[in-house]
């Protein structure tokens, strides 16, 4: 299949930091860009799961073990990717966790650890790129959302809420570093079939159901959101910007 897909020369020695890219869709994003030559900076908390992505795609990428909720963390570690393979040129925010939770059991504690989780993390990444980015007069910044509060979504407001910010840290973002010629795009998955969800909460009714609010038949592979993410980050997207592109096969 992947080899059908668009090759993007734009993209040929770009330097390319992902969030949460050990595994899932984020997994998915890392081997996008590794096969269009790109050099790839994975940050994630999973260190086991980062080494053997490494191993995967060659040692010619780099890995960053650190906790996101842990800002002083985040930039160290984005300092590290800066010395193994150099200023990011494209910053993918995937990194989030859709845990499920009861609107009527949330305390604050838990509200401020979902927004550190799934937003926070986001804005001082963007913070730590965008500098060398200006630098530079160019880049592509990627924020990941979700289909979830899109589609009102229960279960995890949480999270919900956390996805919906997004949208507005993309577009606020998109018009402060415009003038810089720096991107910023928001892709939205939809329901994507990644190992995590398969374990968790595909269940073969909870699948047919969405599949029938989908427009398309079919359940959404990874690597559907990794293609919209690797052209948005090439220079055929060169005037996009502050906008959302989705990836949920319509069910929005």
């Amino acid at each position: 299949m992947t080899d059908q897909f668009a090759k993007y020369p734009s993209l040929e020695g770009k330097t390319v930091f992902v969030t949460g890219g050990a595994s899932g869709i984020g997994a998915r994003i890392v081997r996008a860009f590794a096969d269009q030559g790109a050099k790839v900076g994975i940050l994630d908390i999973d260190e086991a799961g980062g080494k053997a992505m490494l191993s995967e795609i060659g040692n010619t990428h780099a890995f960053a073990a650190c906790d996101l909720r842990d800002i002083d963390a985040l930039k160290t570690a984005m300092d590290q990717l800066v010395s193994a393979i150099g200023p990011a040129q494209v910053l993918v925010n995937n990194a989030a966790r859709d845990d499920r939770h009861d609107w009527t059991d949330v305390t604050p504690e838990y509200w401020d650890e979902r927004m550190a989780t799934n937003l926070r993390h986001m804005f001082f990444a963007i913070q730590a790129v965008a500098p060398g980015m200006i630098e530079a007069g160019s880049g592509s910044i990627i924020n990941m959302g979700s289909n979830s509060w899109w589609e009102a979504g229960g279960g995890f407001p949480a999270y919900t809420t956390a996805k919906s910010a997004v949208h507005g840290l993309t577009r606020s973002m998109a018009r402060d570093l415009g003038p810089h010629r720096i991107r910023v795009n928001t892709v939205v998955p939809g329901w994507i079939m990644t190992e995590r969800q398969k374990e968790l909460w595909v269940t073969p009714e909870a699948l047919a159901k969405h599949l029938d609010r989908q427009c398309l038949p079919d359940p959404i592979d990874p690597v559907y959101v990794a293609r919209m993410v690797v052209f948005l980050a090439s220079d055929d997207a060169a005037m996009c910007s502050a906008n959302n592109f989705m990836v949920e096969g319509g069910s929005i």
